[in-house]
């Protein structure tokens, strides 16, 4: 399971320990997180985490493992906050110069280290596995379909009384063969789903597990609670704390990924991104969590990945860094920026 910074204060502390390692860095800059630092005791706390994850960036060198003295000043704390642009609301730091963003964006890729091993090593474990941009279709000894989306994998356990089957990160849609001796279910994070009818799709993206009930309906219960029942046509999400309600879903936009199409309908950005990596490979890098909640909507081809990314270029308030051919930053756009095409 993918996972983002989850503390927006650690990412503002990260941003103003980007901005004070500069040698460049103002008299206004140094005010503004010193202002900042004395506006409340968790803004300290998170400081000393921002620093902890900057020392484990052994690349980055020497020159950037000391604490900048920041010259205190005097007076009450002040907020100091974006423009209304009607974007997140985010430290907006004097002269966020390019190298000081590469170096913010390595300490936040740091945070998410931990969680891609944990990903990586379900991965060697499970029972098939696909690669971004691939999709499998698999049988299994009962005579089940499994469509396996790219960069997914799973684990294949019939050795009980229950045909049994983990979904480690990823996506995929079952075509169950029916057999009332044994019951059909599909673990996924803090829950499972058991299959009542024939066909369904579940999907783990950014923390929560989405499960939709294509054909008649399956039973969800996560974190121990009691099962919801999910009729044809219908979705429910869950994540590690609590299941959300019941809606209807767009079954279309639902089974797309089976027709080699990306469809978005006021999806949140971090969900968009999660998908593009599955077709894209690498990472694709948010700098900032609160950009996850930014809506999208679209269709687009699964084949053309930065080509999406461009249009998010276009069309929100955040800037595109391809940094390499593996690594993508995905940042707020200042308003000097709003204009720029995304950076190749």
């Amino acid at each position: 399971m993918r996972q983002r910074v989850q503390d927006p204060l650690v990412e503002e502390a990260l941003h103003w320990l980007v901005v004070l390692k500069d040698r460049n860095a103002s008299a206004a800059d140094r005010e503004a997180f010193d202002h900042w630092l004395q506006f409340d005791a968790s803004h300290a706390a998170a400081w000393g985490r921002a620093q902890q994850v900057w020392m484990r960036l052994d690349r980055i060198g020497p020159a950037f493992r000391e604490r900048p003295q920041v010259p205190r000043t005097p007076g009450p704390p002040r907020l100091v906050t974006a423009p209304a642009t009607g974007a997140p609301s985010i430290p907006a730091p004097v002269r966020a110069g390019r190298r000081r963003f590469l170096y913010g964006v390595g300490a936040i890729a740091a945070l998410a280290l931990p969680a891609a091993l944990v990903a990586m090593r379900s991965r060697v474990f499970a029972t098939h596995a696909t690669r971004a941009g691939e999709r499998r279709t698999i049988v299994v000894e009962d005579g089940s379909g499994i469509e396996l989306a790219g960069a997914s994998s799973l684990s294949v356990d019939f050795t009980g009384d229950v045909r049994r089957i983990v979904l480690h990160d990823g996506e995929a849609a079952f075509d169950i063969v029916q057999d009332p001796s044994r019951p059909f279910e599909v673990h996924a994070a803090s829950g499972y789903t058991r299959a009542l009818g024939t066909a369904f799709d579940v999907k783990i993206s950014g923390g929560l597990v989405a499960v939709a009930a294509t054909e008649q309906s399956v039973l969800v219960s996560a974190n121990g609670a009691e099962p919801v029942t999910v009729n044809e046509g219908q979705l429910v999400r869950y994540g590690p704390n609590r299941t959300g309600t019941v809606r209807d879903a767009d079954l279309a936009q639902v089974e797309a990924w089976r027709r080699d199409r990306l469809v978005f309908q006021d999806t949140p950005l971090g969900e968009v991104i999660d998908d593009l990596e599955r077709y894209r490979g690498g990472r694709i890098v948010l700098a900032d969590s609160r950009l996850r909640a930014l809506s999208v909507t679209g269709s687009y081809a699964a084949s053309e990945a930065d080509a999406v990314l461009d249009a998010l270029a276009s069309s929100l308030p955040v800037r595109v860094m391809r940094l390499s051919g593996l690594l993508v930053v995905v940042s707020l756009r200042t308003p000097r920026q709003r204009n720029l095409p995304a950076e190749r």
